[in-house]
């Protein structure tokens, strides 16, 4: 196993090709045959362009040509920070074909994150819009290229400075794909962690894990090639991308819609002219379109399928989502690291509303253990751990860190606090992190949040931890309000008259107009724990 890219020892690996989860396909490969069996139909729009499988497929062999050109080989890092276009797709899929590696980063990221990630894969090219949302990516490449001795080439999807055009790249192929020696078990590409602290850790996905998820996830979720995905969210990071996201759309064969934000204003007009089938958004997203939908006149009917996931989505707010839109709602819980769990478009109000779904493969292996690695009763709240025929056995040069995150039979510690009902389905409680430690109590920031949203007057609540000489820690409620801002003594009481233990009611509410959020759009307790910290001391 190397150090570098950890894999599933050989064992597991004969066992996953044995049980077909496994066959041997490779991203280069599934393209070339869905531009056979798709050709001239459209795989993605964006705005008022179209591309076809066929274009799609085209544009991916000139690019690889236009790499080879630069000296770019397998094996190479290529770290890419591209908005939702049409270019990412084209890029991508040159990069498979070629068997370099694309580096997802985010179009938020900045110098920091940018230089790590550089620095840290050794990659020898970067690839960038010259502008997006009033931010120069090429005073940022500049940056990162003067520190960084690996970092051959900046690449530019517009106005290129001094760097090197994407358009002039494209140029007439050399080879296929087998001449580069790109197989089904090599690495694919790098993502990133989800991780809320510190600089995210990479993630090495093969072709044969991901593109089995991808499989798994259009059977599960429907996807054809009628179906219509809408992308809001931005589609490096891993829930877009393939659950079923765009990959896995196109794995199907269906269209892939790109919008440039996630607003309703957006987002509405284009599930109305695209005939959009299913979209995916994270929890504040999506209280944000239940709150405007009523106040929005598009014709929404096309839109199947609704998509929460990211972070739990409250009880009280998914019960919301059918009324409101008409179509059904399917919770997603899963990682980066491989395991998604879905509820199924078949199961009913309560499973949907109180669960975050059931694992996607048969093949997935799940423990709920206590602090020592023991299983806790059935039923009973414990960590989460995974292994399976898509969830990685390491990151990527993180052998010291690998010793922790994984047990030695290969268990993935995902960091999650999570119940299993009698059915299979995971309630995800918390994080091993999210959680209030007040004098011995433990308090599930989920559960309390949960309960805010019960009340009319509430549009948000998020649960921090703020240190307490006495206690160790208290807990604080950032409140985000609907209309008329209620009072702190009504909502306490609110709480209390819904039965909640005295010890689990907020020590403190805080008024809020919005959340912070993580690059991945999660909200960010790591900054709301630093903002009441910053008040404490006022």
């Amino acid at each position: 196993m190397s150090t570098r890219y950890p894999s599933w020892p050989k064992k597991f690996a004969d066992g996953y090709r044995e049980e077909d989860c496994w066959r041997g396909e490779t991203f280069g490969g599934m393209l070339r045959e869905r531009a056979k069996s798709q050709g001239e139909r459209i795989a993605i729009t964006s705005g008022e362009i179209s591309l076809s499988y066929a274009e799609l497929d085209h544009k991916a062999d000139r690019l690889v040509a236009g790499f080879q050109r630069l000296g770019i080989k397998k094996s190479d890092r290529v770290v890419l920070q591209l908005p939702n276009m049409p270019e990412f797709f084209e890029i991508c899929f040159a990069l498979f074909r070629l068997g370099a590696l694309p580096v997802f980063a985010l179009p938020s990221h900045r110098s920091s994150e940018i230089n790590y990630f550089c620095e840290f894969t050794e990659a020898v090219a970067y690839i960038i819009p010259d502008t997006y949302t009033e931010f120069d990516y090429r005073t940022l490449a500049r940056k990162v290229k003067s520190t960084v001795s690996t970092l051959r080439h900046v690449v530019v999807i517009g106005d290129p400075e001094e760097f090197v055009a994407l358009t002039d790249l494209y140029a007439d192929p050399i080879v296929q794909e087998q001449e580069l020696g790109v197989s089904p078990g090599d690495v694919a590409f790098l993502q990133l962690s989800g991780g809320s602290t510190g600089l995210s850790k990479l993630i090495p996905r093969t072709h044969d894990d991901y593109i089995y998820s991808l499989r798994v996830s259009a059977e599960i979720c429907g996807i054809d090639e009628d179906s219509v995905y809408l992308a809001v969210l931005p589609i490096a990071h891993n829930y877009p991308l393939s659950s079923p996201g765009v990959l896995g759309t196109l794995y199907a064969g269906g269209r892939v819609v790109l919008a440039a934000g996630s607003s309703p204003d957006e987002a509405f007009p284009l599930i109305e002219r695209e005939r959009v089938t299913i979209t995916g958004l994270v929890p504040p997203l999506a209280l944000i379109w239940l709150e405007a939908i009523s106040s929005r006149h598009y014709d929404l009917s096309s839109l199947k399928v609704l998509q929460v996931g990211g972070a739990k989505f409250s009880a009280e707010a998914a019960r919301r989502v059918k009324p409101a839109f008409g179509c059904t709602l399917q919770q997603v819980f899963g990682m980066a690291e491989g395991l998604v769990n879905y509820t199924r478009l078949d199961d009913g109000e309560e499973t949907i509303v109180n669960t975050q779904g059931r694992p996607m493969s048969s093949y997935d292996e799940i423990r709920v253990v206590d602090e020592d690695d023991y299983d806790v009763e059935p039923g009973a709240v414990g960590h989460l751990l995974t292994r399976g025929p898509y969830t990685i056995r390491g990151y990527y040069k993180a052998e010291e860190h690998n010793a922790k995150a994984f047990t030695l039979d290969g268990f993935f510690r995902t960091g999650d606090l999570v119940s299993v009902n009698e059915s299979g389905y995971i309630v995800v409680e918390g994080r091993d992190k999210d959680q209030i430690n007040r004098g011995g109590e433990k308090i599930a920031a989920k559960e309390v949040e949960n309960h805010f949203l019960a009340h009319a007057a509430v549009h948000d609540a998020a649960i921090v931890a703020m240190p307490d000489e006495f206690l160790g820690e208290r807990s604080c409620a950032f409140v985000i309000p609907r209309h008329q801002t209620p009072t702190k003594s009504e909502l306490k009481k609110f709480l209390r008259e819904r039965g909640m233990a005295a010890f689990k009611i907020p020590d403190r509410i805080e008024f809020i107009q919005s959340f912070p959020h993580t690059p991945l759009g999660k909200v960010s307790k790591k900054d709301l724990r630093q903002l009441i910290v910053k008040k404490m001391k006022e």
